[in-house]
């Protein structure tokens, strides 16, 4: 297996960091979650997206 940080080969058996080779490698991979580096897409919910488009619709004057 190789840390998914600095692409070393990593012992899985012993290793209290896995999957990450060492404690530095960990911390870097939590400050990128921290930081927003990495992201989880979420799906766009249908309601908030025509939500919106109303919203733009009374501002301009274009009721139905």
């Amino acid at each position: 297996m190789r840390c998914p940080i600095c692409k070393q080969s990593v012992a899985w058996e012993g290793n209290p960091f896995r999957p990450f080779c060492s404690e530095r490698c960990k911390l870097i991979d939590l400050d990128n979650w921290l930081e927003g580096r990495y992201r989880v897409p979420a799906p766009l919910d249908p309601d908030e997206e025509n939500a919106g488009e109303e919203s733009t619709k009374d501002i301009k004057g274009e009721r139905d």
